[in-house]
């Protein structure tokens, strides 16, 4: 069983929910947005290569863009693996979160 630690499973969420436009740039600026913390280079590569290397994401690079320079995107895409490693990582979540009993843990939950 892979577990995932949080910003992987953030990073793995932002790659679903942004597609085919899951390349570096969108990444970062997507995780900003919805965190409201600015993720570095670093932040974002780094986790994405080792993501890659233990099969939960693959990349591929795009056709050259003349906007880009010609250059290509490295975009990036979750696999089979990284999708039931998100549900197990939500089900090892729910499990532990059911034996809080904690009211201000369960209001800010809601």
């Amino acid at each position: 069983m892979t577990i995932l630690n949080g910003n992987n499973e953030i990073l793995l969420l932002t790659i679903l929910a942004l597609k085919e436009n899951a390349y570096g740039a969108t990444i970062m600026q997507h995780l900003t947005e919805v965190t409201g913390r600015e993720w570095s280079i670093g932040a974002v590569y780094d986790p994405l290569h080792r993501l890659e290397k233990t099969g939960l994401v693959r990349s591929g690079l795009t056709s050259p863009t003349p906007e880009r320079g010609g250059r290509s995107k490295r975009v990036y895409e979750v696999t089979p693996s990284g999708i039931a490693a998100l549900a197990k990582h939500r089900e090892v979540r729910s499990k532990i979160s059911r034996h809080i009993s904690d009211p201000a843990f369960e209001l800010e939950l809601k």
